[in-house]
C-alpha cells in the first residue's frame, strides 16, 4: 500500500513556454478554499511535523525540489517533488514532514479548507493514538 498519490497535470504550451491549470474537481479532487506557498526555506530546515484531522491538500513544487515524508502510523514513505507538472495528494490522517529544500524551492499547496488550528495534530504520540482509535472502529 503506497501513501504516495501523485497527480500528473496536463501541460499546455508552445514555443512561448508552458502552462499548467489547476481546477477544483477537475485535476484537484476537492474544492479549493485556500492556497499558500512556502519559499526561501534553508536546505538545513525541515518543516511540517503535523497531521490534519480533515484537511485535504495537493502540494506542487513549482520551482526547485524538496522531499516530503508521509506517515499513516503503519507505513512511512518519502517522495521527491521536483516538477510543476506533478502534485502530491495528501488526504486522510497522515503525518507530514518536508525536508531537503533546494535553494530555489517554491512549494505551492492547495487546501480543501480554510486555516483552522483545531484541525492540526502537532503531537506525534497523539497522532498515533488517533490512528489506532480509527483502526478500532
Amino acid at each position: 500500500m503506497s501513501l504516495i498519490n501523485l497527480i500528473e497535470f496536463a501541460v499546455h504550451g508552445d514555443d512561448r513556454g508552458s502552462l499548467v491549470s489547476l481546477e477544483q474537481y477537475q485535476n484537484i479532487p476537492f474544492e479549493i478554499k485556500r492556497v499558500y506557498y512556502i519559499f526561501d526555506t534553508k536546505s538545513s530546515v525541515s518543516r511540517g511535523f503535523h497531521a490534519h484531522r480533515n484537511l485535504q491538500q495537493v502540494a506542487v513544487c513549482i520551482s526547485g525540489h524538496c522531499r516530503i515524508r508521509l506517515d499513516n502510523g503503519q507505513y512511512v514513505e518519502d517522495v521527491i517533488l521536483s516538477s510543476p507538472k506533478q502534485g502530491l495528494l495528501i488526504d486522510g490522517l497522515k503525518w507530514r514532514e518536508m525536508h531537503d529544500f533546494s535553494e530555489n524551492c517554491v512549494l505551492l499547496v492547495l487546501a480543501s479548507e480554510l486555516y483552522d488550528t483545531s484541525d492540526y495534530i502537532w503531537d506525534y504520540p497523539e497522532f498515533i493514538s488517533m490512528v489506532n482509535d480509527n483502526a478500532d472502529k
